[in-house]
Formats: structure tokens, sequence, C-alpha cells
């Protein structure tokens, strides 16, 4: 029984992972954000092409599908259910099954599984976005500076193994999908944050 559980938990929090609002919202609008902007399929990419609304309800979708899938794998398994399920949902999230494994950075996502871990976790990775992004003008160097503050966070408000594998893993994978703009960022080529405007 234990292994089914591990099983569901994983196939769960990656199915759920891998539904993209941002490609599922953009595609009924008529256009696939891969193919818009800076072909990311996240809220930051959303908001550029479509506007406030369509970034706002996709980093809605994105935190809230990681918090339902660790609330299935911690009525199962407890801490490491919780701990299987948020690496299974940002996976998931990176890499969707349904759209041939080309996703969003994870930093919506990564921020439901930091409210998961402890509220505390949530309130410190956001302070640390906004405070970087506001600073830069720039929403890359708050996305991974919040990626990095996860695991001391994590360290001191829930310092139990389960709990630091799981922020270990999403801050790395988050960075890791920033590779390309910690280059642009080397270069001084990253660009300024700009919303949509309403057209008049």
């Amino acid at each position: 029984m234990h292994i089914l559980y591990v099983v569901l938990i994983i196939a769960a929090g990656y199915l759920l992972g891998s539904l993209s609002f941002s490609i599922i919202l953009s595609r009924l609008i008529g256009k696939d954000i891969r193919h818009q902007g800076s072909g990311n399929a996240g809220a930051t990419n959303m908001t550029r092409v479509f506007g406030w609304s369509a970034g706002i309800a996709t980093l809605a979708f994105d935190f809230f599908k990681a918090v339902a899938a660790i609330l299935i794998g911690r009525s199962l398994l407890g801490e490491t259910g919780v701990c299987l399920a948020g690496m299974a949902v940002m996976t998931g999230h990176c890499f969707p099954v349904f759209y041939h494994f080309k996703g969003g950075k994870g930093i919506a996502t990564g921020a439901g599984v930091g409210l998961m871990i402890d509220w505390r976790v949530l309130v410190i990775i956001v302070a640390v976005f906004l405070v970087v992004a506001l600073l830069t003008k720039k929403v890359s160097p708050g996305s991974i500076c919040a990626a990095v503050a996860v695991v001391p966070a994590t360290c001191i408000f829930a310092p139990t193994a389960p709990m630091i594998i799981l922020a270990v893993y999403s801050g790395l994978l988050a960075i890791y999908r920033h590779s390309e703009n910690i280059r642009r960022l080397v270069k001084g080529t990253e660009p300024d944050f700009h919303a949509k405007k309403k057209e008049k």
C-alpha cells in the first residue's frame, strides 16, 4: 500500500503540474504563449503579452495546483507525501507531458510549495522577490533570489529532512529554468518588466 501511495502521489502531482493554464488560456485567446514574448509559459510572460488579468489568473492557477497536489500527498503520506508531491508538481510544471515538456519556470508553483512547507517560508520568498524585483525593475532577479531564499527559510521554519529536500529541489529547479535569464543578466541584456497596456 505504501508503494501504491507513492505512485499515486507522484502521478497526481506530475499530472496536476503538467496542466499549464498559461498555455490553455493563451490558446483560448487565439495565441500560444510559447510563441509570444519571451516564449515562456508562465505568469510573467502572460502579463507582458496579454496584460495583468491574464498574468494574475495564470499565477493563481499555478500556485493553487501546487497546493492541491501537496494536500493529496500530505493526506496519504504526511511529510514524505508533501515532499514527493511538491517535487512532482514542480517537475510537471516545468516539463509538462501535455505540452511537449515545455513549461514554465516554477516560480508561482514554487510559491505554492513554499506555502505548504510553512506559511512563513512563503512570506519570506515573496518579500525577497518583491524587494529584488522592485530594486532591479526586472522579474528574473527577484525570481532567482526567491528560489535561493526558500532553502534557508525552510531550514529555519521547517527543519525536517523531507521539507529541506523539497526546498532544495524546488529552488534548484527554478534556478535551472532561469539559465537563459542568468546569462542575459550577466551580459546586461535582460529586459525590464513591462505589462501589456490596455488598448484604448
